[in-house]
């Protein structure tokens, strides 16, 4: 694969996913941009810091950005307190903010230069937006969102001939910093058999090299030896 000649931009991308995808895109030969709360140096990548829940830093963001071939959505987080009898209106809406309206802003915000460069959107969402888990239901229904956006976006950009394509990646058990805010973190032995977040990157960066007129709605992406849709463990 090659993205030499390209533009990218990857928001969460200080860690996790996020930065995983920002070096993989950059290593391929995109001219990447990676966005995050946290503007920590990634070599071979420009860094800037973004609140994606921010709507007008995101218009900032990408306000001289002319074309843009690739937007990875990726930022994302979650709380330890996430059971439905835990979950505040607070936490709630650090949630869903993050997960679902954090998607919405920056694809607003980058929607003109997609459309010059009949770009393509990649959103990470979560096997758990389709499939319960125990990510808690405020995470779930942000992550359902995520998907439910994608296709309406995917159907609003198709019928304006635009040519921007909306692309969801679905994980599940990834071994990120996520993890750590579960109410119980899983075990050494649980994280070595979860997926990495390079696997997530390298799925990105497959649909990002696949022709203009290919269109891949939603690839799910699981650990083998972890996961099955609707199971964990």
């Amino acid at each position: 694969m090659s993205l030499a000649g390209r533009t990218a931009v990857v928001t969460g991308g200080s860690s996790g996913i996020g930065r995983a995808t920002a070096e993989r895109l950059a290593a391929l030969g995109a001219a990447v941009t990676a966005l995050a709360r946290r503007a920590d140096p990634i070599p071979g990548v420009r860094v800037a810091s973004l609140d994606v829940t921010d709507a007008a830093a995101a218009r900032a963001a990408f306000a001289d950005v002319e074309r843009l071939d690739v937007l990875v959505a990726a930022a994302g987080t979650n709380i330890p307190a996430r059971r439905l009898d835990e979950l505040t209106p607070d936490g709630w809406d650090e949630v869903v903010g993050t997960n679902l309206r954090g998607v919405y802003t920056v694809v607003a915000a980058a929607l003109p230069a997609l459309r010059a460069a009949r770009g393509l959107v990649i959103a990470i969402g979560s096997v758990s937006g389709a499939w319960p888990d125990r990510s808690g239901p405020g995470y779930q229904a942000a992550k359902g969102g995520v998907h439910a956006f994608v296709r309406g976006a995917q159907l609003d950009e198709h019928e304006r001939g635009s040519g921007v394509r909306f692309s969801v990646v679905a994980p599940g058990m990834v071994d990120t910093p996520l993890l750590d805010r579960r109410p119980e973190p899983p075990t050494a032995e649980e994280r070595a058999r979860s997926l990495r977040p390079e696997d997530v990157a390298e799925a990105c960066a497959f649909l990002a090299a696949l022709p203009a007129g290919v269109l891949v709605p939603e690839l799910t992406i699981l650990p083998a030896g972890v996961q099955a849709l609707g199971r964990t463990g």
